[in-house]
């Protein structure tokens, strides 16, 4: 579900709030260049992941879902200069790219690119004693979201923001009797979330050069 007019104002958005960038204009075309999946976040919603790093003075950051590194070039900005951003991806391809992206923007020093599927590495990381956490930023597959979110706990402390990505899904999460592994899975977490009492827990709907779909915000007590 898309509206020109939602991608209009998106554009309007980054053009009067977003100062031009050209390291992420550059990142954004090595990512299309190398063929991956046109799904990080926007410009806009990248931004918002930035304010929350700093609002939150982080200093600790896990990602869950590298992708092409869009959306951890954000968050790492955020950080102080001895601040790490952990993210996790599966795909090698995927890592190879945001690898480089980091590389261009000048801050793999900040960043520690972990390549295995994160199911397999967030044990790993609470093994390691990596956490806790100040902020969790989960998008990756959705099917394994109510794993993401149990590990998430694991590594978090009070106090740590946990963010979710694509839980509205053009409202098909509505469907209470979908077969679609992605609808369940979001479907599952909001139960966790909501019932889960170390979490005061909330979710916005967000329309734009995306589309329509919202983030989960999810504070840990």
């Amino acid at each position: 579900m898309h509206s020109p007019l939602w991608e209009e104002m998106d554009a309007f958005i980054v053009e009067q709030l977003l100062p031009a960038d050209p390291v992420l204009d550059e990142v954004q075309a090595a990512c299309e260049q190398a063929g991956l999946p046109a799904i990080s976040v926007s410009a806009a919603q990248g931004q918002m992941l930035h304010i929350f790093a700093r609002m939150m003075g982080a200093r600790r950051i896990l990602e869950i879902g590298t992708l092409g590194g869009y959306s951890t070039i954000f968050l790492a900005r955020a950080l102080p200069e001895d601040g790490t951003v952990v993210t996790l991806e599966a795909d090698a391809h995927h890592a190879a790219v945001a690898g480089a992206n980091f590389v261009h923007a000048g801050l793999a020093e900040r960043i520690d690119l972990r390549v295995a599927p994160a199911i397999e590495t967030l044990p790993v990381l609470a093994a390691e004693g990596a956490g806790p956490f100040d902020l969790i930023f989960i998008d990756a597959d959705k099917p394994s979201n109510p794993a993401y979110l149990d590990w998430a706990l694991r590594l978090s402390r009070p106090g740590t923001l946990i963010v979710c990505d694509n839980v509205v899904r053009a409202g098909r999460v509505l469907d209470a009797e979908s077969e679609d592994a992605s609808v369940i899975g979001i479907r599952r977490t909001y139960e966790i979330a909501g019932a889960e009492p170390r979490l005061t827990a909330t979710a916005v709907q967000t329309v734009g050069a995306k589309g329509y779909d919202g983030f989960a915000l999810l504070l840990v007590k």
